[in-house]
């Protein structure tokens, strides 16, 4: 079913239910909605947030298994819209809904600034969570003193932070990354690798001016030629940018006049399997996915995409398929629990941040609403008393929530406001310039257009691929600098509370662990 169709659907059943109430002129076409809540209901839920809040309490043991969600570029503004849309795909009028991480007991604020930026980039707040450094722009778990454009691996090696990944493997736990951007992108590549430059994720992107003797890895070479320890416990790598692992000379299985970028004539997806033995696999399609049964397969790597795999929204339209972020999730939660010890998985919500940067909120919230999913299906495997699951992102956006809409409003569309008189709004509010304006905006973006605003009267605001208008014209819109929320539930989650520093989430993790 289309959004667009949905969409009708679903104002059906709000004009049916809200009718039935009482709440809305039965000739209305499209309701105000005004709430299902009765009067009574605001203090009983009150109530039963006191109660449910009575009977937390810290769990102090120290954690088996540690999850870390990362929704790249899920600033509070993007949780908000995309807990009003999942609770608008599924009939209700949206602003009561909870993700399904929203339910998790301890919340608190991260402070994402890196050590030389104010509005950061993936590539040091990634750093800093899975290492507990603040570090430099662009520069993947190595320290601040490292220069930048560093090429010499020796240097690189000398300034390298141990990561949350690293630590794990060497307690003996199992490892995972999984991401819905290229497995070789910034924030999954700070679990497993370090470089001066995020950039540098094939041989290809390393400048010759670096030479060819000592230099660093490239961030494929470094996934698969890991330390021992790591090789060994990296049980599963899932996401997409398989191009990085392959020859110049190779044509991409699934796009055929696309080829690898290799320069060193490696086939890295290759050197995976061969060097961890039988009950390795190498999965770039859905059907190779499906077929990987994790009670007999030890390591998998997953490439789904020659780039980073397709938005949630348009998944179903890749002819060789790929799994779904809560697919990826699921099964690597189901090999690595096959480690006595335990695990560490990291899982990215990666092209929340790529919609966003494109300006393109509904895409950037239907991939949140699978984060939440992915989320929910880890909360649903795991044994509470045993796991730390951690929810958070790496840094906001520019996008906005703005007006005046009345509740129920399509959080996609235009901005009705409550009426002065009961009744439905018979337009959409206008702005200063007398035009009908969005609930929805960024700051800046490639929505933004010089001259005047474009009337938006008789445009679909919610078809999948719209642009929400932006003041400041760019290219791609741009990451903001407010905090970002942290969610936790399981062992030692009651140490996330508070305005926190975002590198503090390694010592949580850390201290989860017993490390």
């Amino acid at each position: 079913m289309s959004n667009n169709i949905q969409r009708k659907v679903i104002a059906s059943a709000l004009t049916a239910i809200f009718a039935l109430g009482g709440a809305m002129p039965a000739q209305a076409a499209e309701p105000v909605v005004q709430g299902p809540e009765s009067v009574q209901d605001w203090y009983n839920n009150g109530q039963r947030f006191i109660h449910q809040s009575k009977h937390l309490h810290a769990e102090h043991r120290h954690a088996k298994n540690v999850i870390l969600f990362v929704g790249d570029g899920m600033g509070i503004s993007t949780l908000t819209a995309a807990r009003i849309l999942e609770g608008q795909l599924n009939a209700k009028p949206g602003e009561e809904n909870r993700l399904s991480f929203e339910k998790f007991p301890y919340v608190a604020l991260s402070k994402t600034y890196s050590w030389d930026q104010q509005t950061s980039d993936s590539a040091p707040t990634m750093t800093a969570m899975i290492t507990g450094y603040k570090a430099r722009e662009g520069q993947l778990s190595v320290n601040h003193l490292t220069p930048r454009g560093e090429c010499s691996a020796a240097v690189i090696a000398a300034n390298s932070l141990p990561t949350m990944l690293e630590q794990a493997a060497a307690a003996g736990k199992a490892t995972g990354v999984v991401s819905t951007a290229r497995i070789t992108h910034a924030t999954p590549a700070a679990t497993y690798s370090h470089t001066a430059v995020r950039d540098w994720e094939a041989d290809s992107n390393i400048p010759a001016s670096c030479g060819t003797t000592g230099v660093v890895k490239d961030i494929a070479r470094q996934l698969i030629e890991v330390s021992p320890a790591v090789k060994n416990s990296l049980k599963v790598a899932l996401g997409g940018g398989r191009t990085y692992f392959m020859p110049k000379t190779a044509f991409d299985p699934e796009y055929t006049t696309t080829k690898g970028r290799r320069n060193d004539g490696r086939d890295l997806t290759a050197e995976w399997v061969s060097t961890r033995g039988a009950k390795a696999a190498y999965a770039w399609n859905k059907a190779q996915f499906d077929a990987a049964n994790p009670a007999t397969t030890d390591y998998l790597l997953g490439l789904f995409e020659p780039s980073h795999v397709q938005y949630e929204a348009d998944r179903a339209s890749d002819p060789a398929g790929e799994p779904s972020l809560t697919e990826m999730t699921e099964k690597s939660i189901k090999m690595l629990q096959k480690s006595r010890k335990g695990f560490f998985l990291h899982v990215e919500g990666g092209r929340i941040d790529h919609a966003h940067h494109a300006g393109n909120a509904n895409r950037a919230l239907l991939d949140t609403i699978e984060m939440a999913k992915a989320v929910k299906k880890a909360v649903d495997m795991t044994d509470p008393e045993e796991t730390l699951i951690i929810v958070t992102a790496d840094h906001s956006h520019v996008f906005t929530i703005a007006g005046y809409p009345h509740r129920g409003n399509d959080i996609l569309g235009l901005t009705k406001e409550v009426p002065a008189v009961d009744g439905n709004p018979t337009a959409p509010s206008k702005a200063g310039d007398g035009l009908p304006y969005t609930t929805l905006g960024y700051q800046n973006g490639p929505g933004a257009v010089s001259g005047a605003r474009a009337d938006l009267t008789s445009v679909d605001t919610t078809a999948l691929g719209y642009l929400q208008q932006a003041v400041v014209p760019m290219g791609s819109e741009t990451h903001a600098g407010e905090d970002v929320a942290i969610y936790a539930t399981g062992p030692k989650s009651h140490l996330v509370h508070g305005s926190m520093e975002q590198n503090w989430i390694y010592h949580v993790m850390k201290e989860a662990f017993g490390f």
